[in-house]
């Protein structure tokens, strides 16, 4: 997934960085990995809605807002998925480190408003050891994703 990440940027002459950190699990625990706040990190949530499968980014110390998302997306039913379809949906990804690009996929992508209002993003590209870094400018022409609030922030307790 990596290397379709990588190849699919330079084909559309995005301009990204990749790094490499020690494997980290959960969003907030890459972020730290890769020394940058929680909400400049990207992490993807993916529903299941009575249409089918879609993804949600949000920042890492953010929680979707799931009656929201199925308002915005025009659904009766949502959950999300489980660990099971993650790994049917994208079988050359390490669970629960999908790319933000639903386009790939044939994948629906909501974006919450505050990553759309940042110049950068970062995500996790397939593992939980690689993480790529675009403009928000670069991945809006890539993906067209529906952009609203739709999530929270979470607060994080020292």
């Amino acid at each position: 997934m990596l290397q379709r990440c990588q190849r699919y940027l330079t084909q559309n002459g995005i301009r990204y960085a990749h790094s490499i950190h020690a494997p980290a699990y959960t969003a907030c625990e890459v972020a730290s990995a890769e020394r940058i706040l929680p909400h400049e990190l990207a992490k993807v949530v993916v529903y299941v809605g009575d249409n089918g499968p879609g993804l949600v980014v949000v920042p890492a110390d953010y929680n979707v807002d799931l009656d929201e998302v199925r308002r915005l997306m025009g659904l009766s039913e949502i959950r999300l998925a489980t660990e099971r379809e993650l790994s049917e949906l994208f079988p050359d990804c390490e669970l629960g480190a999908m790319p933000p690009f639903g386009n790939l996929f044939e994948l629906p992508v909501l974006v919450d408003e505050t990553i759309a209002a940042a110049k950068f993003m970062a995500f996790s590209a397939g593992t939980h050891r690689d993480v790529i870094r675009i403009s928000v400018a670069d991945f809006h022409r890539l993906v067209n994703p529906l952009v609203a609030s739709c999530a929270e922030r979470v607060r994080i307790l020292a």
